[in-house]
């Protein structure tokens, strides 16, 4: 593993799903019963499973059940996403369904972190550029819809928008930092030779880098 490996993400495109709400929480996202996995693999069928599916399991009237929004990869959702407990299983459910990116009023901190830890860009723009986005989206279900993170811009129905991405999000996509985890393993070599100097750390407590 490499940081070459880490793949930079300045631009994200794709149809838009609009969900509507505010502070959605990560309990609707992927409830708590679902998270009891070794793996995230297969949580994608599981997200918003209490808001798509009654008691029965038969679908209720909810975007990600309409087949026009089945090939969908960029999420349009209003204020305050992603809030409640900081479930890293939210976005985990929500890029094994499909989603490459997230646009929105706003995104609570941590969830908007995780995302992050996955290469999805959450980002923003105000309450009356959303509505109109995901009207948009409802009657263009195939539009493509364009992010350039980089750029901080929206394009989509032939006009482009300004939106805004965290600094320090936009700088880790655009230079492939994001995945944390490889870059720990990228550099095992630097991380055990620094473990080794520590007084408080046993030799037989740092691991071989590989």
């Amino acid at each position: 593993m490499t940081t070459e490996d880490i793949p930079e993400v300045t631009e994200v495109s794709g149809s838009g799903i609009p969900i509507r709400g505010n502070d959605i929480d990560t309990d609707q996202i992927i409830p708590a019963r679902f998270m009891k996995v070794v793996t995230f693999d297969g949580l994608g069928e599981f997200a918003f499973f209490d808001v798509r599916f009654d008691e029965n399991d038969d679908p209720k009237d909810h975007p990600m059940n309409e087949d026009r929004f089945q090939d969908s990869s960029v999420m349009v959702v209003n204020n305050n996403f992603g809030c409640g407990s900081s479930r890293e299983h939210a976005p985990q459910a929500l890029m094994r369904w499909g989603i490459d990116a997230l646009i929105g009023e706003g995104f609570a901190e941590i969830f908007a972190g995780n995302c992050l830890a996955l290469g999805i860009p959450t980002v923003t723009a105000d309450s009356e550029t959303i509505e109109e986005l995901q009207a948009w989206v409802d009657e263009n279900p195939d539009g493509e819809i364009d992010i350039d993170v980089e750029a901080e811009t929206v394009t989509y129905g032939g006009q482009t928008i300004d939106v805004t991405v965290d600094d320090a999000q936009r700088k880790a996509l655009v230079e492939g930092v994001w995945d944390t985890t490889a870059l720990m393993k990228a550099n095992a070599g630097e991380v055990a030779k620094l473990a080794e100097e520590l007084p408080y750390v046993e030799a037989g407590q740092i691991p071989d880098a590989e």
